[in-house]
């Protein structure tokens, strides 16, 4: 009787988790085009700001870890991503000195570049390491990055090497972020970054990069020609639709899943809190302008509002191998941005979308940091995913070899 009792309680507590994921998600508007309700809605830890600074790829990594040692239980962390920052920009600029300056020096980077990094140099909490060493209390690269690239420039120019250029560039960037510790307390434990990261338990071996584009052979690895892949990282190549099971096979089983996108699209609209690929350019203005012209309207004559447009989820291309590839071909899809889908939702017309954690803080955003990619979008202009490969379907797997 006590176990019947038991599992029926059990069951109870599991369905009541289910329903309670199955809800609508709130916006700060009344009148929204879409309306979402969340069928899978995985642990993540706060939203954080990269400011000023073109750091998306290390707060992405940083969040993807951290939602894994939320996932096994590990408990809620904030890791320093200007640490793994300041070490990758110590790597770049060695690379950068070898290659004679053929190739790019930006902010940038790809998961695999962070994955690499952390691998070499571990991992420290934030309070260890904020990197703010300029005045500022949020993270504003400007001046770091110009300043960085004129010095190695300098140095490449010079046409012979000395001695003392590493020592210069190292300088720099303590003047800006702040000395690295060796050592560090955290919790009363004193700690290397690299026994840091041992004892969360986090193996970079763990986590693949996924993509999905026919100028390479499917179930091959292929090093991603886009500028920030400067470490020449590997991603997995599987067909399109194969992509999208590996997504959602990963989301309901509960892994978050890194994605690197091309935000630059008149359909990405993070204030408004949706990704889109609308089937016609006409349909995402004339919903704008549909909504412009009723504010605007109504707050001309309080006496008489009119009544609110009735604003549906707009129509949006139907995505295939091939459309992907030629965008990508002609340089109209981009790595432009990396964040991180922590669930699953559905329109009000039953589409899924990916609800998607952002790195620009939590203003001007309608949920509070997050967004809503839909499938269209996440089909045609991811340049590639970021996951743990214990959540690729088993038959995808074998194919990869993993």
């Amino acid at each position: 009787m006590k176990r019947l009792t038991f599992l029926v309680c059990a069951l109870l507590l599991t369905l009541g988790g289910i329903q309670a994921q199955k809800k609508q998600v709130d916006s700060k508007v009344d009148n929204d085009i879409y309306k979402f309700t969340m069928v899978n809605d995985l642990p993540a830890t706060p939203i954080k700001n990269q400011s000023r600074s073109g750091t998306c790829w290390c707060y992405s990594t940083i969040a993807f870890l951290e939602a894994e040692l939320l996932r096994t239980g590990k408990g809620e962390y904030d890791l320093a991503e200007m640490y793994v920052v300041r070490k990758n920009f110590e790597d770049k600029a060695e690379k950068y000195v070898r290659m004679h300056g053929q190739m790019t020096f930006s902010p940038g980077a790809l998961f695999e570049n962070a994955l690499r990094t952390i691998r070499l140099y571990g991992l420290i909490p934030e309070e260890a390491y904020a990197g703010l060493n300029y005045g500022h209390d949020s993270h504003m690269h400007a001046e770091l990055d110009a300043i960085t690239e004129a010095y190695i420039n300098a140095v490449i120019k010079n046409k012979k090497l000395t001695t003392a250029w590493k020592d210069g560039y190292s300088n720099i960037l303590d003047a800006y972020l702040g000395k690295v510790p060796e050592k560090f307390t955290y919790k009363g434990v004193e700690y290397t970054p690299r026994n840091f990261m041992d004892m969360l338990g986090i193996n970079v071996d763990d986590y693949v990069s996924i993509t999905s584009f026919t100028h390479h052979p499917f179930y091959s690895k292929f090093v991603l020609e886009v500028p920030d892949n400067y470490f020449w990282g590997e991603s997995y190549n599987v067909p399109l639709d194969e992509f999208i099971r590996i997504v959602n096979s990963s989301i309901e089983q509960g892994y978050t899943v890194g994605w690197d996108s091309d935000v630059s699209e008149k359909g990405f609209r993070h204030r408004d809190g949706y990704a889109v690929i609308p089937d016609k350019d006409d349909d995402l203005d004339q919903t704008s302008s549909d909504r412009a012209r009723w504010e605007a309207e109504s707050g001309n004559n309080k006496n008489k509002k009119k009544e609110e447009p009735k604003l549906e989820p707009i129509k949006e291309k139907v995505i295939t191998q091939k459309l992907r590839q030629q965008l990508f071909d002609s340089y109209e899809t981009v790595d432009d941005h990396l964040m991180l889908i922590t669930g699953i939702a559905k329109d009000q017309n039953g589409n899924i979308f990916y609800k998607v954690k952002n790195s620009w803080g939590t203003d001007n955003s309608r949920y509070d940091g997050y967004l809503f990619a839909s499938t269209p979008y996440v089909q045609c202009k991811t340049i590639s995913i970021l996951i743990n490969k214990n959540a690729i379907p088993s038959d995808i797997r074998s194919k990869l070899g993993l």
